[in-house]
């Protein structure tokens, strides 16, 4: 093994702390960029999304966020509550996973997603990523549904 090697894999917890103490990509020396809750929101929702199996809030907020999702061409930030400092954010959602599908499988998943997609897009820190998972959906449920609303006419 090569000093490289054995520097890297030493690392540990020890990298973590290096990634804490580094400067945060959004101050600088000629300014400081902010971020609002709204962007962070959005883009953690998408990113949760991304992950096949998970349908954003919980059963409530779905029939409700489908229906005025409907009429305001849909919304990102359902389920999702966030906080935001000047150089870390911490991600609260609200999901529901398919049925037969692995929730600890699916809820990793989608923490990994959120927590590259916040600090890659973003230039946040993730603290933290809280999941509660309140409600199971099945695919065919939902693909009978669509059926009879398109032959309703809706």
């Amino acid at each position: 093994m090569s000093e490289q090697e054995t520097k890297r894999t030493a690392q540990g917890p020890a990298q973590q702390a290096d990634h804490a103490a580094r400067p945060s990509p959004l101050q600088g020396e000629r300014g400081g960029t902010s971020i609002s809750e709204t962007v962070v929101a959005k883009v953690a929702g998408i990113a949760a999304q991304e992950v096949d199996g998970i349908r954003m809030g919980g059963a409530t907020s779905q029939a409700v966020g489908g229906f005025i999702g409907s009429i305001t061409g849909g919304s990102q930030t359902q389920g999702v509550s966030v906080e935001v400092g000047q150089e870390e954010a911490a991600i609260d959602l609200v999901m529901s996973t398919e049925y037969g599908k692995s929730i600890p499988q699916l809820t990793e998943a989608v923490r990994r997603n959120v927590i590259n997609r916040i600090e890659n897009l973003v230039g946040l820190r993730v603290t933290e990523v809280n999941i509660t998972v309140g409600n199971i959906f099945f695919p065919q449920e939902e693909e009978n549904g669509e059926t009879q609303r398109e032959e309703q006419g809706g």
